[in-house]
């Protein structure tokens, strides 16, 4: 149960601040989904650093991965709207963005998980 709690607890942090991102970004409207391309990005590198640390030295419990990485991570970096803004450039055509943001996502997602990795090692 309390791993439970844990996971809920981090995901609802995660969420909100993901929600409160997306308002930031929605003030710029520039029609790229900034919001979610960002939460993406600085989640997979959040999770490239707590999994570099937890991996280094075990110097995170596995409650506080359970909390930092499944709760709050997976709280904050959002797969569904990601589907849904490229739905949105599909329906209007919008080749170019779609391609920019779905390759853009995908691969400087991964290079800041390399980069979380990275990091961690410095500590």
């Amino acid at each position: 149960m309390k791993q439970i709690l844990l996971v809920f607890v981090g995901g609802g942090v995660g969420s909100a601040l993901r929600y409160g991102v997306g308002k930031i970004f929605k003030t710029v409207g520039t029609g790229f989904p900034w919001g979610t391309f960002s939460v993406n990005i600085v989640g997979s590198l959040l999770i490239g650093l707590f999994m570099g640390i937890a991996l280094k030295n075990s110097s995170l419990s596995e409650n506080q991965t359970l909390l930092l990485i499944t709760g709050f991570c997976g709280g904050f970096t959002t797969f569904s709207a990601f589907a849904y803004e490229n739905q949105v450039f599909l329906k209007e055509g919008d080749i170019m963005s779609f391609l920019i943001y779905t390759l853009g996502s995908i691969a400087v997602g991964i290079v800041a998980i390399f980069l979380g990795l990275f990091i961690s090692k410095s500590f």
